[in-house]
């Protein structure tokens, strides 16, 4: 089955209450998180994470785009998250190591992101203890970029090394997802969608995380 998990980046932060309602229907609730370090822009933090935990009970879906990670991985699975998601170009891999078994200690989901820039290979150390994958299919740190078509070969390989090490671990695709790039993404063996524009930008949020399973 396709999951899809609106992101929070393209919501309306004065009625963010709101607007998580309105994507009650989807699977997950993705929740960009950047520090103007690892990439060129800010956005929310822990206490934001908080105050959302509290609103709704969706499953929370964070992607921390911030550098060595480790140091907030108690922090934002304290603050609610039930997923985290931790760049492998973020930190030395003993730092990652190190952050993959503090999420497990916590009792959060494991999973390690991609940049476009990253090869598959890199999850081969961490693959068989994750929960999921996600690529990115832009570069991290703003919304409403282009769907970078090169990524879907990214995505296959992924999907290969999956299948191989941990058939349970779901990938989950972030960047340019729309109606039109959907179906190349899942054909390419992702299961878990991000959309940002693509859900709060239509009239009919329902019909849009609909359109994105098919």
């Amino acid at each position: 089955m396709i999951k899809v998990a609106p992101s929070i980046l393209s919501a309306d932060f004065c009625n963010l209450e709101r607007d998580i309602h309105r994507v009650s229907t989807a699977d997950y609730l993705h929740v960009d998180v950047m520090d103007g370090a690892f990439v060129p822009n800010l956005t929310i933090g822990i206490p934001v994470v908080q105050s959302i935990r509290k609103h709704t009970d969706m499953f929370l879906d964070v992607h921390l785009m911030i550098e060595k990670p480790v140091r907030y991985i108690k922090d934002f699975a304290k603050a609610g998250a039930d997923l985290l998601s931790i760049h492998l170009e973020a930190d030395h891999p003993s730092g990652i190591a190190k952050a993959l078994d503090m999420m497990g200690q916590c009792g959060v989901k494991k999973a390690v992101a991609l940049r476009p820039i990253t090869d598959a290979r890199a999850i081969l150390p961490y693959i068989e203890q994750l929960d999921m994958v996600l690529v990115m299919t832009v570069e991290p740190g703003f919304g409403g970029q282009a769907f970078i078509d090169t990524q879907l070969d990214t995505i296959r390989q992924v999907r290969s090394i999956i299948d191989q090490y941990n058939p349970n671990c779901e990938l989950e695709v972030d960047g340019g997802i729309s109606p039109k790039t959907a179906p190349l993404v899942v054909e390419a063996g992702a299961n878990v969608l991000v959309a940002g524009s693509a859900i709060y930008g239509s009239q009919d949020i329902p019909s849009a995380i609909a359109a994105l399973r098919l």
